[in-house]
């Protein structure tokens, strides 16, 4: 190890923590090449690929190397909060009618082909322009694309660093939400911590919002599966030896790392453009069912598996570096200029998903984030239990009934959609918040309940 690990969490977390391999994982992070200050755990971290989920790692950008695995195959899968101007006493009672439509005019489920009809020439500009192409398009508002991290799209992405194959597997899915644990999730307004904050952010106590949680789909996939063979067939000739051959890397500045991070760069604005393309679809169910008096404008969009260029003091100095955030959200304090003005006061908006039956969170960024963590927090709450380990001996029809009983309608493409996200297969989203709260890493705007979720 080239450094320590640092683990936020309680110790009941910690007891759940041990249970994987992801401290082992977090460790072997610690030895990459050119790692600076320690490898970071956040409280909902998992065993992932190479990485752990929750992971966080900074790499100096002159002597450092980039690793496909500390991103992740789901590039810049993130997650936006939009707001509503309709209050949960209006929804509840046409809720079945609103998840219904939501289903139908957001595609889901293993592969799946959405309703924006592109060509080669215009997936081309997508993976340059994100969000942007998007909204010149007719699929969005000005203010969507400047509401999201890094304006919808990073620089530095080139369509020649992403294959063909990878090209074919996004071309259909713009406006997708995929399956796994990506979903929709109609929601309202529970509590209000921070009212200063929620009034920055437009959300007010009973107020609905949407949260959506999806990626750059198959494109993304298949880019970070290409360069994770690169990478493995090059690292020899960079004389890299690592205990694991899942973190197979290569140096920032040799020609497979700028590769790698021109493709990488493009299939996340690919997924920003997706999401953008998803809340096309959604603002259009809304109307259908409410008409005129239901708008949506978009909080904030914040991806949670990138790796950025960003300076930090390190050691007494300002550095550049390469922040691989492998689940973990940025978090950026009151103030940081790469912040919308609108919140710049209050700091950047942080979204935290819990599961389908539990709550999730609004946070905002704090200057504890920058000091310790490479301004970066947990991304959701953990997952606890396999996939195999969630299905196990349940049915999908009773749990869905269970949910309802609550007051919350599910609409899945399939039954493992259900049976695998179940909420006993995650951590207590409470807690991790609490951890990243009580650390100084963010701190707590409102928490969230949902009233309708849509599933691959």
């Amino acid at each position: 190890m080239r450094t320590d690990v640092i683990v936020y969490a309680s110790e009941a977390l910690m007891a759940q923590i041990r249970k994987d391999l992801s401290l082992e994982q977090a460790m072997n992070v610690a030895t990459l090449p050119g790692i600076v200050g320690s490898s970071l755990a956040m409280p909902d971290i998992h065993q992932g690929y190479g990485f752990p989920i929750g992971g966080v790692a900074a790499m100096d950008c002159e002597g450092g190397v980039v690793s496909p695995g500390g991103v992740g195959f789901d590039i810049n899968c993130g997650v936006r909060l939009v707001r509503t101007t309709l209050e949960e006493t209006e929804v509840r009672p046409r809720l079945r009618e609103l998840v219904e439509q939501i289903f139908r005019d957001v595609p889901c489920g293993v592969g799946g082909s959405g309703f924006v009809k592109i060509g080669a020439r215009d997936l081309e500009r997508i993976l340059v322009e994100g969000a942007r192409w998007m909204v010149k398009n007719g699929y969005g508002e000005q203010r969507d694309a400047d509401f999201s991290e890094a304006g919808g799209a990073l620089e530095g992405a080139d369509p020649a660093a992403v294959s063909e194959r990878a090209r074919e597997r996004g071309l259909p899915q713009l406006g997708t939400l995929g399956s796994g644990n990506h979903f929709l999730e109609v929601q309202y307004v529970e509590e209000v911590h921070d009212e200063t904050a929620a009034r920055a952010y437009g959300i007010r106590q009973g107020q609905v919002v949407v949260l959506i949680h999806s990626g750059s789909r198959g494109l993304g996939h298949q880019v970070c599966t290409d360069y994770v063979s690169v990478m493995n067939q090059s690292m020899g000739k960079h004389h890299i030896s690592l205990p694991d051959r899942q973190l197979a890397c290569g140096p920032i500045r040799s020609e497979e790392g700028e590769r790698y991070l021109a493709a990488m760069c493009a299939a996340a604005n690919f997924a920003w453009a997706n999401r953008q393309a998803i809340l096309h679809f959604l603002r259009g169910a809304f109307q259908r069912v409410f008409g005129g008096a239901a708008r949506l404008d978009l909080v904030y969009d914040v991806c949670h598996n990138i790796a950025k260029r960003e300076w930090y003091e390190v050691e007494g100095r300002r550095r550049e570096v390469l922040v691989h955030r492998k689940g973990a959200t940025r978090a950026f304090p009151a103030g940081h200029r790469e912040i919308p003005a609108d919140y710049r006061a209050v700091g950047q908006p942080v979204f935290i998903p819990g599961s389908m039956g539990t709550a999730s969170w609004v946070l905002a960024g704090a200057e504890g984030a920058v000091r310790e963590t490479f301004g970066s927090v947990c991304h959701g709450a953990g997952r606890l239990l396999s996939r195999t380990a969630a299905r196990k001996g349940r049915n999908a029809r009773e749990e869905r009934d269970k949910l309802e009983e609550r007051g919350i309608l599910v609409r899945s493409e399939s039954r493992d959609g259900i049976l695998e996200e179940l909420p006993d297969a995650y951590k207590n989203v409470d807690e991790v918040i609490e951890v990243v709260h009580g650390a100084g890493l963010a701190r707590k705007v409102a928490r969230l309940r949902p009233m309708g979720v849509i599933k691959g």
